[in-house]
């Protein structure tokens, strides 16, 4: 292996760290924007708009660009190693990528929708809706990590049951919340 593949690779995993500090964020953010938008005026308008901004500047200068760096330098390295391509750990880490890439997606379009005030789900939904890239950082990382000696059986029920416990995490937490 040359010093170039290990400084893509480099550049590869320094852009999924900014990405999912982008995304584990940016849901943070509308928690707090949806929060802020049931407050009385004048409150909901000065943390309405300051978190757009900081919303806005995450995503476009944070998030955004370390996605499609992240990806940019993830298929170089497929093509430099394409041999890869035909593992079974890849492949089932490519699907985890193209889950994350839709789950993105979504991100924007409700950026767009609290950028423009429109308020269409609960910050408890987004609570929840933010362990979704946890889930698949725990997925990938084990993939990554532990390649073929991972049995796919246990691996796939020892997620579940990781989702089951951020579940019941999120539930516990929202009753201590609410008292």
């Amino acid at each position: 292996m040359d010093d170039s593949y290990l400084y893509i690779k480099s550049l590869h995993l320094i852009f999924i760290v900014t990405w999912f500090a982008g995304l584990f964020y940016i849901v943070r953010l509308f928690v707090y924007q949806i929060e802020a938008f049931q407050k009385p005026s004048p409150e909901k308008e000065i943390l309405g708009d300051q978190l757009k901004i900081m919303a806005s500047r995450l995503w476009n200068i944070i998030t955004w660009p370390s996605m499609i760096l992240a990806v940019f330098f993830g298929i170089w390295l497929l093509f430099i190693n394409s041999a890869l391509m035909y593992l079974p750990w890849m492949q089932v880490k490519l699907v985890f990528v193209v889950l994350l890439i839709f789950y993105q997606f979504k991100c924007h379009q409700i950026f767009k929708q609290l950028q423009n005030d429109v308020v269409k789900h609960s910050s408890n939904y987004m609570r929840l809706f933010n362990e979704v890239p946890t889930l698949i950082l725990f997925a990938v990382v084990f993939l990554v990590i532990m390649k073929n000696t991972v049995n796919w059986i246990y691996g796939t029920v020892g997620i579940f049951v990781f989702a089951i416990m951020l579940m019941m995490g999120f539930k516990i937490y929202k009753r201590i919340r609410e008292k």
